[in-house]
């Protein structure tokens, strides 16, 4: 419809605004197609493949990055090595292991699940390399803060500062929708499923409670985020579990179909429409990127501001976040989908997953909502986090008050806004954002693999290094 005719027609006002939003995201969808494209498709998962081959598979290292996160490391920096990893797992586990992974299922077919859990895989060389560059390149705030993340390393490391401001502004833009929007409107759209809650209350106490952490700063945020992210976790598995030992019997039968539409796309089966092979691919990667994060470059910001001995140790940390994230609890989440059969009845989202939770009796869909609360409460906070070093940096640290003023806002209103228009428009801000932090990775590739060679290969993973700052 004409823009005049919308603004000048007799239209009631909220007729007006559902309008004006069908032409955003239509006009976003048609942006998304674009920047999800082969190309971007190539450029993700190619890196993670040269990187995990260029670093000698440094997957392996996963145990050794995992004793290490639970240990004190005597290093410098504003929160622990297992407060950074939480506050980036708090921001990483999150709606894309529910409503992602479903999103990924309704839309691509069971192949999907495939191509979400090789993008984790191969994503943690990439977790990994973004880390080791954001900590080698971090520096110091005027309130004396640890800083970093991909934009100091466009600026400092490639001498390319308006890619920085690029980097910058984007993960400004793409934190109001993977870290803010997408999970408030997700546990909105579920209480009010299944408890009638109205969307303007979630929204009102998501808000109040985000505003009474984010403004104590990334040392209270990291302090939730440790004591959230194990419970929510270990309750999550523990459900997905139950559901898989129930259906044992259909497992192998599931795996099996899951390999198969990987590469070969899946017919109409019930109410599921059938999708070929590109959108196995498409939407098995994209909500992988959604999920993990891995070449997206918000992780690393949080890694930076570490205690480390050297750049390696907390790389390793950082590089499990995506193993738990991805190859453990989505690969959970995407077997139970398919493996109990709610993939065919036509349902996306959160809906889907609650229909598989319905299985474990009234319990279920009580676990489900428990656990997504927790999971879109730490996502939004560690987001908050990522958005506001990124504006930082664009705008100094007088601007840190105004974004968690605005950034609470906009929790509210994400509970109330129509889901569709929210995942395109996160969707194409995540493609956006990776753009310039994977291209960074593949030209600092050297130095990735300079700093590995000096503290992992050749044993001195223990060392302190002088040159850190901090």
């Amino acid at each position: 419809m004409n823009l005049n005719v919308i603004l000048f027609s007799q239209m009631p006002p909220m007729a007006v605004l559902a309008t004006v939003l069908t032409a955003i995201d239509e006009g976003i969808g048609a942006l998304n197609d674009i920047v999800w494209g082969p190309l971007m498709l190539a450029l993700l998962f190619g890196t993670h493949i040269f990187l995990t081959f260029r670093l000698r598979f440094i997957q392996r290292f996963i145990p050794l990055g995992i004793r290490i996160s639970m240990k004190k490391d005597t290093g410098t920096g504003d929160v622990s090595q297992a407060g950074a990893l939480a506050t980036a797992l708090a921001a990483t586990v999150g709606t894309g292991n529910i409503v992602g992974v479903a999103t990924a299922v309704g839309l691509g077919g069971p192949g999907a699940v495939l191509w979400m859990w090789l993008t984790g895989v191969f994503g943690i060389a990439t977790k990994y390399a973004e880390a080791l560059l954001s900590i080698r390149y971090r520096e110091i705030d005027e309130n004396g803060n640890i800083v970093g993340g991909p934009m100091f390393v466009l600026e400092k490391g490639l001498k390319m500062r308006w890619a920085g401001v690029l980097f910058a502004v984007l993960t400004v833009i793409a934190s109001f929708g993977i870290g803010n929007m997408v999970q408030a409107h997700s546990i909105s759209d579920l209480l009010h499923d299944n408890a009638g809650v109205s969307p303007f209350i979630t929204g009102a106490v998501l808000a109040i409670l985000t505003a009474l952490v984010i403004l104590g700063g990334l040392r209270r945020i990291a302090g939730v985020c440790e004591a959230l992210v194990p419970l929510m976790a270990v309750i999550y598995m523990a459900a997905t579990v139950l559901l898989l030992i129930m259906g044992w019997q259909t497992l192998p039968a599931t795996i099996q179909l899951i390999f198969e539409s990987a590469f070969s796309g899946q017919a109409a089966v019930g109410g599921f429409l059938g999708a070929g092979l590109r959108e196995a691919i498409r939407f098995g990667i994209a909500r992988g990127l959604f999920s993990n994060e891995s070449g997206m470059g918000s992780a690393p910001i949080v890694a930076a501001a570490a205690k480390t001995r050297n750049p390696v140790r907390q790389a390793l940390v950082s590089s499990t976040g995506t193993f738990w994230d991805t190859v453990v609890i989505c690969a959970l989440t995407g077997l139970v989908l398919v493996n109990t059969g709610v993939w065919q009845s036509g349902q996306k989202g959160a809906p889907l997953t609650a229909m598989a939770f319905e299985q474990l009796g009234p319990v279920g869909p009580i676990v489900l909502t428990i656990c997504l609360l927790l999971f879109v409460f730490s996502t939004i906070i560690g987001w908050s986090y990522y958005g506001e070093r990124a504006l930082e940096y664009l705008a100094g640290v007088k601007s840190l008050i105004p974004f968690r003023i605005i950034w609470v806002a906009v929790v509210f209103l994400g509970a109330v806004t129509e889901m569709h228009v929210v995942w395109n428009f996160a969707d194409t801000a995540n493609a956006l954002m990776a753009i310039p932090n994977l291209l960074a990775l593949l030209l600092l590739s050297g130095v990735v693999v300079k700093e590995t060679r000096r503290w992992l290969w050749s044993g001195n993973i223990d060392e302190e290094d002088p040159e850190l700052k901090g």
